[in-house]
């Protein structure tokens, strides 16, 4: 990682600033709920309006970068998320704010994906490293920005947004300096390059799985901060152990694992350790030294995931990484979109335990998914020609005859 050049650390640097905005309205979730009257269900729309636009806007990002290039692309992206941030901090009512997290989701959906291929084209080495590169930077991002969100948050809940806007205004500024690169490909991908891809059965299958997964993701995610009950700076603190458990495993224990074992077997493994998480916080969803425990522990697992599951979607098809970026997180957000709302709306009919009994199910059968379609994954190397023999040197006839 030392020796990647300074436009992957531009890049790394200022989507560890993005995924900032991914944690940063946990901790001032309840504070919003209670200055502005807004129920649950309305904040949990924060992560929904947002996440859904991210899911579509990632399926048509490859077309954009590639015509754009991949540096206008990602400048275009941070200043959307600059203006979604910004507006969501200067609003009155809780329906605006869900409409700029809408517009933060368009921003981020040209900014992530177009990051983790440039961050792949751009390094030096194997695709393997860069991965790591990109998923220490999510990991960093949802560690700092529930922290950032908490000391601001104390302050106001106006202040992550504001706080956000500035970052990403310097993260753009550093990405303008230090990315020279106009990252534009030879021919433009078709419009609709991403929904072409899905037609390889192994990107398809990891996008499935991954949908599943991050519906377990985004209740943990978007749900939590209401049973630990915690002021904003206590929230915050929590989701930085969290985010900081899955930034080192993602770069210290996923690697480790796959050289032991096949990526599917580990993604297998853990899973299912992730579903009895799940089901592990339903049980103890009143005691709050447990859920913190408990949140420590999933980040660890969580940081697997992520890491693996990245490198088995860019290396299970010859599709253009720009695309298969573009297809797989497109999908996979639907699945954190979805989760919100229900994970709210199961808590307030049912139980508050009932939106982890959600989550416990949507991983199992994730996990379930990848034991029946595992052997859609492993990708066949093209048969090679023969190599034709070399032909003898003509003889004789009457060598031939002795």
């Amino acid at each position: 990682m030392r020796t990647q050049p300074t436009s992957v650390w531009a890049v790394a640097l200022t989507a560890m600033i993005a995924f900032m905005g991914l944690g940063l309205v946990d901790p001032i979730l309840p504070s919003i709920s209670a200055e502005l009257g807004a129920t649950t269900t309305q904040t949990s729309l924060l992560f929904t309006s947002y996440l859904v636009v991210t899911a579509v806007g990632m399926f048509f990002t490859s077309a954009i970068s590639s015509r754009l290039g991949s540096r206008t692309t990602l400048l275009l992206g941070l200043g959307v998320i600059v203006l979604g941030a910004a507006g969501a901090g200067a609003s009155g009512s809780i329906g605006e704010i869900i409409a700029f997290r809408a517009v933060w989701g368009l921003g981020n959906a040209l900014f992530i994906s177009t990051a983790l291929a440039t961050i792949i084209n751009e390094a030096r080495g194997s695709s393997a490293g860069a991965i790591i590169m990109y998923e220490a930077a999510l990991g960093l991002g949802l560690a700092v920005g529930p922290l950032l969100g908490g000391v601001l948050g104390g302050i106001s809940w106006r202040g992550p947004f504001f706080g956000t806007a500035a970052l990403m205004t310097i993260g753009a500024v550093l990405l303008a300096v230090l990315l020279r690169s106009p990252g534009r490909p030879p021919r433009p991908s078709p419009v609709l390059a991403a929904f072409g891809a899905l037609r390889h059965r192994a990107l398809l299958v990891m996008a499935i799985v991954a949908l599943f997964y991050n519906m377990g993701f985004f209740v943990l995610m978007s749900f939590t901060p209401y049973p630990l009950g915690l002021p904003a700076m206590g929230i915050g603190l929590v989701f930085a152990g969290w985010g900081l458990s899955l930034a080192i495993t993602s770069v210290f224990v996923a690697p480790a694992l796959t050289r032991r074992w096949s990526p599917v077997r580990v993604l297998t493994v853990t899973l299912v350790l992730l579903t009895a998480t799940m089901a592990g916080f339903a049980l103890v969803i009143d005691h709050l030294a447990l859920l913190v425990v408990g949140m420590v522990l999933a980040g660890l697992e969580l940081g697997i995931m992520n890491t693996v599951m990245t490198e088995v979607v860019m290396g299970a098809t010859d599709v253009p990484r720009q695309v298969a970026s573009s297809a797989y997180s497109g999908v996979r957000f639907l699945g954190g979109a979805i989760a919100p709302p229900l994970a709210t709306g199961l808590a307030a009919s049912v139980a508050m335990s009932t939106p982890y009994w959600f989550a416990a199910g949507a991983l199992a059968v994730a996990a379930g998914l990848l034991v029946v379609l595992r052997r859609h994954l492993h990708r066949r190397e093209p048969e090679l020609p023969e190599p034709a023999q070399p032909a003898l040197p003509a003889q004789p006839a009457d060598a031939v005859a002795n």
